[in-house]
């Protein structure tokens, strides 16, 4: 594909700038070895960006009574996170922006959804526990709220300042790969060699941590597994006007019948610093088949059931629909680990889950040492434009109707 003299060898080549591939590239130039990030739009600009920023301990996946895979792959998660960002883990976070240290479930005053509450606060390994009086947030100290709160010890992150704080430190590593389509990927006697306009690479292992974009690069390598399936959500936001605006921060799950919460509200802010209500849960997981005018009227008619005192008749709306990308399972089901599959020098990955980004790393890193791909000592990454960063989808006025 190319000489020899163009080339820039590497030892990892890694696709995919979100925090998953982010973070294994943290990861592996910790260990040593010479890798590199290529990025064909901006960091975190996939599902990262769309992300609640919510950092699991399992708890909303124990809502039925009973422990399930979900809940207890993603149980050591929320300590592992923060020692990183106490700048005491395996990768200093010190610099990203802590949305809330905790989580809140509550219960409506169904019983489905009382007991709902109380199996996840026996059942689980992360410290939950009921909170009352000024201990609840806002919201749930209206004297027409007649339901249950519990603290989940679970934080609450901002994606951007998440994304910085993994991409800064490896800088020189990132690269902005125009023209994806264009790209060119082939066996070489030494790995796989890449070929982008004036990008030259020869990687002894390739990582697709591109989300969606696997498909893609599986293809371009002549490749129809591992397959993917793909989840569609239609997440909504709202926001308050700027006389009457939201009341104040939430960060918060309510308890329904079913292992889903019914709806999961978390906290950001618009480009003037408006406060912002991002949905997902059960609402998101219907939403799907609706148009927005649909999804909005949805969205309005849960939150009035659910607080009938809060006043949103001049709220402005938006809906995002979006996709997961996870491994295809054989029932369709949302998977319960991380993934990463490989063959012939290529490692084929998703985290599933936003809070097992290290997990996923660990389990990538195993397979390439595994593999035989020892570090390699070298000097100075020759420079390469920068993908840049993706703003939040709440901080793009289009959006919002």
């Amino acid at each position: 594909m190319t000489t020899e003299a163009q080339l820039t060898p590497v030892d990892i080549a890694i696709f995919g700038g979100g925090v998953a591939g982010l973070w294994l590239l943290a990861r592996l130039r910790q260990e040593g070895y010479r890798a590199v990030l290529l990025e064909s739009q901006t960091l975190g600009a996939g599902q990262t960006r769309y992300a609640q920023g919510i950092i699991h301990g399992g708890t909303k996946y124990a809502l039925t009574g009973k422990l399930t895979g979900s809940s207890e792959a993603i149980a050591e998660m929320p300590p592992i996170w923060r020692a990183c960002l106490a700048g005491e883990g395996e990768l200093d976070l010190s610099a990203v922006e802590l949305l809330s240290p905790n989580q809140f479930m509550w219960s409506t005053e169904s019983l489905t959804s009382r007991m709902a509450g109380f199996f996840a606060s026996k059942l689980m390994r992360s410290r939950t526990r009921t909170v009352e009086g000024d201990e609840r947030p806002a919201i749930f100290r209206n004297p027409a709220f007649h339901g249950q709160v519990y603290r989940l010890e679970e934080p609450v992150l901002d994606t951007t300042s998440l994304v910085q704080a993994l991409a800064e430190p490896q800088r020189e590593a990132l690269i902005k790969l125009n023209n994806p389509d264009a790209m060119q990927l082939s066996r070489s006697e030494r790995g796989w060699q890449i070929a982008a306009g004036d990008i030259c690479l020869e990687a002894k292992h390739l990582v697709f941590a591109a989300g969606k974009g696997n498909a893609a690069l599986l293809e371009k390598c002549g490749r129809r597994t591992p397959t993917m399936q793909l989840r569609p959500l239609q997440m909504v936001m709202l926001r308050g006007s700027r006389d009457n605006p939201l009341p104040g921060e939430l960060y918060a799950h309510c308890l329904g019948p079913s292992a889903n919460p019914r709806i999961t509200i978390t906290t950001h802010y618009d480009s003037e610093g408006r406060t912002v209500w991002y949905l997902g849960g059960q609402i998101a997981e219907e939403g799907v088949g609706r148009d927005h005018t649909a999804q909005v009227a949805a969205a309005k008619k849960e939150l009035g059931a659910l607080f009938p005192w809060l006043d949103l008749s001049d709220a402005e709306w938006g809906t995002l629909p979006i996709e997961r990308a996870e491994p295809k399972m054989g029932d369709g089901s949302r998977p319960d680990n991380v993934f990463a599959d490989e063959a012939d020098g290529i490692i084929t990955a998703w985290p599933t889950k936003l809070a097992l980004a290290p997990r996923l790393a660990t389990v990538v890193i195993d397979k390439i040492q595994q593999g035989g791909v020892p570090p390699t000592t070298a000097g100075e990454l020759p420079h390469w434009p920068h993908p840049g960063y993706a703003p939040l989808p709440w901080q793009e006025e289009q959006r919002w109707s």
